[in-house]
């Protein structure tokens, strides 16, 4: 009867050990959570300048405002990346007028990224082709983050400068207010925790078996290639 009690009570104090250590798990993500999402860029201020832009799609706006970036001269050359494979730089130009001169000139679309990894990758590649040293890249604020995690992992050499764009419609500063704000800025601090873990442990995206689970068990590139103008 002793030996029993003594294991039912050592039952009970793992068990509250395990407890106390999930609830103080769910405490620092919480905490994460808000610091993360205290941290957003609501503002994009002007970057310095630097050898080349890249923009991650995902958003019209970000397209827009990399190609803005482009004729201040921010930089030489632009890569959209993770262009939908039917998209064409003559739809571009339809939905950013006064920009044909730029669009035939000085733009690549990379149609293989199908996802964060895969920007990574393809803006290494590009950026290795032309020997670019430093990027200015733009996409989404609340994206940035992780976008941050998987460009330094790729490229540890590339000077990366982040320009965020504040979605239309997105309010990241009262997101609390709005379920469908909350749940997007919650998973994406989520996917972000999960590309620290991963880009902890792995260096090389191309290589890395936890980047192709992320991806649904699919390369994070397709075998396609960049389309240069």
């Amino acid at each position: 009867m002793r030996a029993t009690r003594r294991r039912r009570g050592t039952l009970r104090r793992l068990a509250s050990i395990l407890v106390g250590a999930l609830a103080l798990g769910a405490l620092a993500v919480a905490i994460g959570f808000f610091a993360f999402v205290g941290t957003l860029d609501r503002s994009a201020a002007a970057p310095a300048r630097a050898d080349a832009i890249v923009a991650l799609t995902g958003g019209s706006q970000r397209v827009t405002d990399a190609l803005d970036l482009l004729a201040r001269g921010k930089g030489d050359r632009l890569l959209i990346s993770g262009v939908h494979e039917t998209t064409t730089l003559a739809e571009i130009a339809r939905l950013n007028p006064g920009q044909e001169r730029l669009l035939d000139c000085c733009v690549d679309l990379d149609h293989r990224a199908r996802n964060t990894i895969g920007n990574a990758i393809e803006t290494r590649r590009w950026a290795a082709e032309r020997g670019f040293s430093s990027l200015i890249v733009v996409t989404s604020n609340y994206h940035m983050p992780r976008t941050l995690l998987e460009l330094d992992n790729a490229l540890p050499d590339v000077e990366i400068i982040p320009y965020a764009v504040a979605p239309v419609g997105l309010d990241t500063q009262a997101w609390w207010r709005e379920p469908n704000a909350a749940r997007l800025l919650a998973l994406e601090y989520l996917k972000f925790l999960a590309v620290w873990l991963r880009t902890t442990v792995e260096a090389d995206p191309e290589r890395s078996t936890a980047a192709h689970l992320m991806s649904g068990l699919r390369a994070p590139v397709s075998q396609g290639a960049a389309t240069e103008i």
